[in-house]
């Protein structure tokens, strides 16, 4: 007989000490993977759902000093490619490398010889039992801030039985949990995880569901349905809200999305505004990746502000991020 294999659950990040991910100081886990492609992205490396080879031009010290990535990729994948000043030392310019997508099979073998971690992977399985030792170790934070976990993505829905095993252990040992979600899964999915989470972090980009699928890649249909569920089970919501130039900063979009959120009542405790930044751009480079397709002017201080009111003077908690 084949030995069953132990359930693991792919993570790109691990971040402690987290206090914007839901209340107190949390552990935020971010699953790998996401179906949805949001024009703004600031997280490239979130998306697919295997582990895949990431490279940090900073780090890189050059081949006249390394080159190790060059003599062991099995593909030929890896080149000499431009040059830039050295910061350090005797040479006035080093030779980069460069990565050739199309051959690259992320094997991470060029990750294993990089000396400087200029090539690195992204993308790492967990055993419930490596996760919850993570977990544990922040137990006294959580304890004295009223703060737990938050399972996060990519999109942590479509990786439904680890997550659901995450959230069992953490609340069997009497953890606060919450999940940071698009809501684009299936119901089924979401059921499943319903008994354990206290918290539901919830995405709402554009209440447009032709707009949606047009800046996100998805319709909106199912987001909203699932959100409407979520509240008629008892479930408990803080609503995020990306506001995105060109795509929902406008009064009307307020408007829209502040109907919706009114229609889920008490079940939200707080809508949290998010203001676009194209912080993340960088990422893009990391991957080999065209840069996300739109990139944006933020949000003034002032313009969030209005939208804040503006939701507040429809009765509801609000704050922005």
């Amino acid at each position: 007989m084949e030995e069953k294999k132990e359930l693991t659950g792919k993570f790109y990040d691990i971040q402690g000490f987290s206090v914007h991910d839901g209340p107190g100081i949390r552990l935020t886990l971010f699953m790998k993977g996401c179906p949805l492609r949001c024009l703004w992205c600031h997280s490239p490396e979130s998306q697919e759902f295997y582990t895949e080879l990431n490279w940090m031009e900073v780090k890189c010290v050059g081949i006249e000093k390394c080159g190790q990535c060059l003599h062991v990729c099995p593909h030929d994948a890896i080149k000499p490619g431009k040059k830039k000043a050295a910061l350090t030392g005797d040479q006035e310019e080093i030779t980069l490398v460069t990565v050739d997508r199309h051959k690259c099979d992320n094997c991470g073998k060029c990750a294993d010889a990089c000396t400087s971690k200029a090539l690195y992977m992204c993308g790492t399985d967990y055993t419930l039992d490596e996760i919850m030792e993570r977990v544990r170790r922040d137990i006294p934070f959580f304890q004295r801030s009223g703060g737990g976990v938050t399972i996060s993505g990519g999109e942590c829905l479509w990786q439904v039985e680890f997550l659901e095993a995450v959230l069992k252990q953490c609340k069997a040992e009497g953890i606060h949990t919450a999940v940071d979600t698009t809501g684009y899964a299936k119901w089924e999915n979401i059921e499943r995880i319903l008994p354990y989470t206290d918290l539901f972090l919830y995405d709402l980009k554009s209440m447009d569901s032709a707009l949606h699928k047009q800046v996100t890649g998805v319709p909106n249909e199912l987001i909203l349905e699932n959100a409407k569920k979520i509240a008629e089970h008892g479930g408990k919501f803080q609503i995020r809200i990306p506001t995105i130039p060109m795509v929902n900063d406008s009064k009307e979009a307020f408007d829209e999305v502040g109907k919706f959120i009114c229609e889920l009542g008490d079940s939200v405790e707080i809508v949290q505004l998010l203001p676009y930044h194209n912080l993340g751009v960088v990422k893009w480079d990391r991957l080999g990746r065209d840069h996300p397709a739109l990139e944006a002017v933020p949000p003034t201080d002032e313009k969030m502000q209005g939208f804040k009111a503006q939701l507040e003077a429809m009765g509801l908690k609000c704050m922005i991020h």
